[in-house]
């Protein structure tokens, strides 16, 4: 995890920031009815996390993932079914006495089933939680490509941008900006600091959310906020076309070049610790969008409640990424290209 350091913006008083988010409507009762999904269930058995997951054997796509303290098996277009252990690494659909035999291997590499096997897939996530892709071209490349290019004309008034810098609000946002590190998903740093920026009222908002959630034990890790338009550009490039859905087109801009998207998640606040999602940050597959089935019933409640309690201050979830959140007044806001070290100069100036 980043340790950033607090840096104060231009205009941003001590006191400004001291009432910036007024807490009287953020009743602990309130917060604690209004963004829960549901109670809270247990972990799955440990020896379970091995083997859930999704599988294929070429053609076929099989989930196992747990709901109820059971392990269930998903069949893309048929169905989905509760499962019964009959051996140590062995499983059969509850309740069908013809059902085949479900042998997993130890480590969740693979299971078999009616003489198939079916190989785990792991979407290039590491053993640290890390996504990682291919970039098509050198980063390096990419880069200097970037940062001779101009983001698109745009036509319409905007706000004036008013970017404030979360590490300074709040000493409970925690930050792991991961692209200024290689541990992000092109393996490479891309940003020069590890800050993070929202517009005001974005950023009001999310102080907000994290009152809601601190009665819970949670608190909110940013992995990424405002993003300079020659970062977009870079991951455009560097994406192959089965992964565009997750990146955004510099020629139409993104939320996060307008300051008002964040990618963040929870933490455990006695602990410090990032909550376990179903799928990892940034990763390329079916199990970043925030309907997946899939994971265990403790995965999808966090993911849930991350959710419910974004929602509840007016952010959107990205369709395609759990982590992802637009705050609704993004369209009012231009493309910026700023880069991190001249943020806390007039941003509004330069919003090219």
């Amino acid at each position: 995890m980043v340790k950033a350091e607090p840096r104060p913006l231009k205009n941003v008083s001590v006191l400004a920031l001291a009432i910036l988010v007024p807490l009287a409507g953020v009743a602990r009762g309130q917060a604690t009815s209004s963004i829960l999904p549901g109670p809270k269930p247990a972990d799955a058995p440990k020896e379970w996390k091995a083997w859930i997951g999704d599988y294929r054997d070429g053609v076929k796509e099989h989930t196992i993932f747990e709901r109820g303290q059971r392990l269930w098996l998903y069949e893309k277009g048929k169905g989905e079914w509760p499962l019964q252990k009959v051996g140590e690494y062995e499983f059969v659909v509850e309740g069908d006495g013809k059902s085949p035999l479900i042998g997993f291997v130890k480590d969740g590499s693979e299971f078999v089933l009616n003489d198939v096997k079916f190989g785990r897939q792991s979407y290039g996530v590491d053993a640290n939680r890390i996504a990682r892709i291919r970039p098509v071209k050198p980063i390096g490349e990419l880069r200097l490509s970037a940062l001779t290019a101009k983001p698109p004309p745009e036509k319409g008034k905007f706000r004036k941008p008013d970017l404030l810098e979360l590490a300074s609000l709040d000493p409970g946002i925690h930050l792991d900006i991961r692209y200024a590190t290689s541990n992000d998903f092109l393996g490479t740093p891309v940003y020069s600091q590890a800050r993070a920026f929202l517009q005001r009222p974005a950023a009001e908002a999310l102080l907000r959310v994290q009152q809601k959630l601190k009665p819970l034990g949670y608190g909110l890790l940013i992995h990424d906020a405002y993003r300079p338009w020659y970062v977009t550009k870079i991951f455009w490039d560097a994406t192959p076309p089965e992964g565009k859905i997750f990146v955004a087109d510099p020629s139409q801009g993104s939320r996060h070049n307008r300051g008002c998207a964040v990618d963040l998640t929870l933490y455990d606040l006695p602990s410090g610790s990032p909550i376990e999602m179903p799928g990892a940050y940034d990763e390329m597959s079916r199990r970043s969008y925030p309907d997946y089935p899939g994971g265990t019933s403790l995965q999808r409640w966090h993911r849930d409640l991350l959710r419910r309690a974004m929602e509840s201050e007016d952010f959107t979830v990205y369709e395609a990424e759990w982590w992802h959140f637009d705050y609704k007044e993004w369209k009012e806001y231009p493309i910026l290209n700023v880069p991190f070290e001249n943020l806390g100069l007039d941003v509004g100036a330069a919003t090219h």
